[in-house]
């Protein structure tokens, strides 16, 4: 995938004219996390901004991301004091969970540096998953193969650090697209149904598009107040959230997380993603019930659509 190359490497390598200019690489990864969630991890555009970046002194810059067969991905790889690599994602094959086909081509300074084939195959239980990854690469440029092989080397080890730590609940729900998007969306019909059974929210601010956000307290049947803050960075009409949560106003992160809305014979396939910060909150949220707790909330959404209709859009 686009941004799983290390343009350290590619720098490296290019003083070794000797290095071939094709090459087949294959990678394979064994995950302990289930199948559904390796592959959202995999495909999901907030997912992989948490993973995508090789080592920490490359920074990842998203600049398009349409995922699925037709759309396209462009990314900026970035390293202080190196020109930039553009790596630009066309998808050819999109199957859920068992595999994705994609091309690349990777880029400086208006120059190809190579193209490459990238081939993922998944497999796997509720409980492990396995990734194989073939890559057939055409370097236009010295060096590119080592670029390529370190930069998937960190980058799956990344995704595989990141699927260990993500949940991920999905519903079908009995409703068109459109109603269930504009339920989400409708800053009055929100806070509603946000949260598990017998939970209300109190809000502070509430703005619903890229680069807003929504402060509010959750209410426990007790009366417990757990604060929250939603930054969103990414809203598509009809298809996807991507939201950052914070432990209260401005506070720590707690998680990235994503909802994405897909057709399902009339109904609404809705998937809720989390990658948790660390995988000790990840396994702390997992203990009180976080799965039921968020699998209730998708079930309000569903009973407030049903009650409420087109007026809560």
């Amino acid at each position: 995938m686009t941004s799983n190359f290390n343009p350290d490497g590619m720098l490296a390598a290019a003083r070794d004219p000797a290095k071939g200019r094709f090459a087949t690489l294959t990678f394979e990864r064994d995950v302990a996390a289930p199948l559904s969630v390796l592959w959202q991890t995999w495909t999901a555009p907030a997912a992989r901004a948490v993973w995508s970046a090789p080592t920490p002194s490359v920074i990842v810059e998203f600049l398009e991301v349409d995922s699925g067969v037709g759309g396209r991905e462009v990314s900026l790889c970035k390293v202080e004091g190196q020109p930039n690599i553009r790596c630009e994602c066309g998808w050819l094959e999109w199957q859920p969970a068992l595999r994705s086909v994609n091309y690349e081509v990777v880029s400086s300074e208006g120059v190809t540096q190579s193209t490459a084939l990238v081939t993922a195959d998944f497999s796997g239980t509720d409980e492990r998953s396995r990734l194989v990854v073939t890559v057939q690469l055409s370097s236009l440029a010295d060096g590119m193969e080592v670029g390529y092989r370190q930069g998937f080397d960190a980058g799956l080890d990344n995704l595989a650090r990141a699927a260990k730590r993500t949940m991920v609940l999905q519903r079908v729900i009995q409703a068109p697209r459109t109603t269930v998007w504009n339920t989400w969306m409708n800053p009055e019909a929100l806070p509603q149904w946000w949260g598990p059974d017998g939970f209300s929210c109190r809000t502070k601010r509430i703005d619903l598009r890229t680069d807003g956000e929504w402060v509010f307290d959750m209410i426990a049947p007790d009366g417990t107040v757990f604060p929250n803050h939603h930054l969103y960075t990414e809203v598509r009409p009809e298809e996807r959230i991507g939201y950052t949560l914070l432990w209260g106003e401005n506070g720590p992160k707690h998680a990235d997380a994503w909802a994405s809305f897909e057709d399902q014979n009339g109904a609404t396939k809705v998937t809720l993603g989390m990658v948790f910060s660390t995988e000790a909150e990840f396994q702390q949220a997992k203990g009180f019930g976080a799965v039921e707790l968020g699998l209730q909330t998708l079930g309000k959404l569903e009973r407030f659509i049903k009650t409420r209709g087109n007026a809560a859009a």
